[in-house]
């Protein structure tokens, strides 16, 4: 059983003489306390050094990637495929899958390996005799120099700086930009004025300043390569009655020597966006997918790198860039902002007012998350950004039509939104309403008078009193006298004692009938006849 060990100055190969010793790794620290002891447990059957700092870096670049350097390859060659060894003990998994598949070699990595190379590394010096000490710490001290080196060379660190450099960059040119033009449109303004208003693209305003000068030269300058057939009438025709002042050549020398570095800043500036979508894509190709490379590189730059900006949660993603909002609202303790730098999101820009917030916290959880893959992730790729979009969009349609359905957590909410798009009606004049003829009056109904409503009066025996019928509001209004106001208590009492004395006959006459048994239809018709007549 063949040990591999890796040091600075090169590849050791070791031949474990007690293979017993590999299990009862507990104690095998003891084997170890002196040089005698290690080399009765290991012997160095061969030793590969390397030729200089450039091959040891090159090596120990390979063994993080977990791939076969030129010098391990040679040795594993030269001294371990002539002897057909049943395993070999190598400390790196990745290294060992490796050798596996290019070597047919059964390659062992676990605990009990790790120990051992330990214990090796304990006693390195008396079992690497022919290497002496000072050079192995000058070599050591040379390939951690020229890691660091390569490490800082080739961090994500430093990239992340050079997007945020080129974002930060951008947004300079755009104001630089902006004022340009601002300025050649007021300058060239007094002179052809009416140009500004036919033509409102700032570049094809300050290419066509370059071209015609004066406005004299406009009849006989060429703008076809440029403009419109009927743009371009425009102009002309417009140059002819222009109403603005006259300008001397060293004044039109000076405003097209203008035009030249505002085309010369906007050729760059296109330059630049495409080299930042080159960076983001190769940096964050998830987060470009999901958000524009633009809106990607602020939220890094306003972060500091990637890394920081992975290790943000999704709340804080979301409210990036209105920090002055956030704090503003919770000292005057009023509504919180709820997006930042994700406003200007092409997801959240669809929206309407009413799921701006929504969707700006659903992009900014899936922007989180797409953050970690590409600042984590090993060999990414754009799909999980690419996967999430369309997830988004989907949502945003089920919004926007209105169909609320399982959006966030397990909350089942139905709400129906009105649209805001304007329905096309189209409606027909009345020919028949144009008639000069006068128009018969429509007959009123003659409605038939109310029939008086019989008074049922209820005839109570044993002397009872009958029983008067209901008067209404007016009439009972009419008979109060208007001198008596100051007794008003004495009439609730009578008119509540005269209902109960009522309620008491009902149901003496009820309880009468139930004794008489029922009594024949004819007999309550003479009742009430005679009633009439009493009347």
């Amino acid at each position: 059983m063949l040990v591999l060990f890796e040091t600075p100055a090169g590849y050791a190969i070791f031949k474990l003489l007690d293979e017993s010793k590999l299990s009862e790794i507990n104690d095998l620290y003891q084997e170890f306390n002196t040089p005698e002891g290690a080399s009765a447990v290991v012997k160095l059957k061969n030793f590969i050094k390397f030729e200089d700092t450039t091959e040891a870096l090159a090596a120990t670049t390979a063994a993080i990637e977990g791939k076969i350097s030129k010098p391990l390859k040679k040795a594993l060659k030269k001294y371990v495929s002539k002897d057909i060894q049943d395993q070999l003990l190598v400390g790196d998994a990745k290294l060992g899958s490796a050798i596996k598949e290019k070597f047919d070699l059964q390659c062992v990595a676990n605990s009990n390996v790790q120990e051992l190379l330990r214990c090796i590394r304990s006693q390195m010096d008396s079992l690497l005799a022919g290497l002496p000490k000072k050079e192995m710490t000058a070599m050591a001290l040379g390939l951690a120099h020229s890691l660091s080196r390569y490490k800082l060379k080739f961090s994500p660190d430093k990239i992340d700086t050079m997007i945020v450099q080129a974002q930060c960059l951008l947004d300079d040119l755009d104001k630089e930009l902006n004022n340009y033009i601002m300025r050649c449109r007021e300058w060239y303004g007094w002179h052809f004025p009416e140009l500004g208003k036919i033509i409102t693209d700032n570049t094809l305003f300050v290419k066509i300043v370059k071209l015609i000068g004066t406005r004299d030269n406009a009849s006989k300058t060429d703008l076809s390569d440029i403009l419109p057939e009927d743009l371009e009438e425009k102009v002309k025709e417009a140059a002819e009655i222009s109403m603005g002042t006259e300008i001397s050549d060293d004044d039109i020398l000076n405003i097209q020597n203008l035009c030249d570095e505002i085309i010369s800043i906007t050729d760059y500036r296109t330059h630049l966006t495409d080299y930042l979508k080159a960076r983001m894509m190769a940096m964050a190709p998830n987060l470009t997918v999901l958000i524009g490379e633009h809106i990607g590189a602020r939220l890094i730059a306003h972060a500091g790198s990637l890394m920081n900006l992975a290790k943000q949660p999704a709340s804080t993603v979301q409210i990036f860039g209105a920090e002055k909002a956030l704090f503003r609202a919770l000292k005057t303790k009023k509504d919180t902002p709820k997006y930042g730098l994700i406003y200007h999101a092409q997801l959240v820009g669809q929206c309407s007012t009413k799921n701006k917030g929504k969707m700006s916290r659903m992009l900014a959880a899936k922007a989180a998350l797409a953050t970690r893959m590409d600042a984590f992730g090993e060999d990414v790729s754009f799909e999980l950004g690419a996967g999430h979009k369309v997830k988004l969009e989907n949502k945003l349609r089920l919004l926007e039509e209105g169909n609320l359905r399982r959006i966030s957590g397990t909350g089942k909410a139905k709400a129906k939104f009105e649209k805001y798009h304007s329905k096309s009606e189209v409606f027909q004049y009345p020919v028949a309403a144009d008639s000069t003829l006068e128009r018969k009056k429509p007959l009123k109904r003659e409605h038939s008078p109310e029939p008086e409503t019989s008074t049922k009066m209820i005839k109570l025996e044993d002397g009872a009193n009958d029983v008067s019928p209901k008067k209404t509001k007016k009439e009972k209004i009419k008979e109060e006298p208007t001198e008596e106001p100051a007794e008003p208590t004495s009439e609730k009492k009578k008119k509540k004692k005269k209902k109960s004395l009522d309620a008491s006959q009902a149901d003496t006459t009820v309880e009468n009938d139930e004794v008489d048994g029922p009594t024949p239809k004819s007999e309550k018709k003479k009742k009430k006849k005679k009633s009439i007549v009493e009347e």
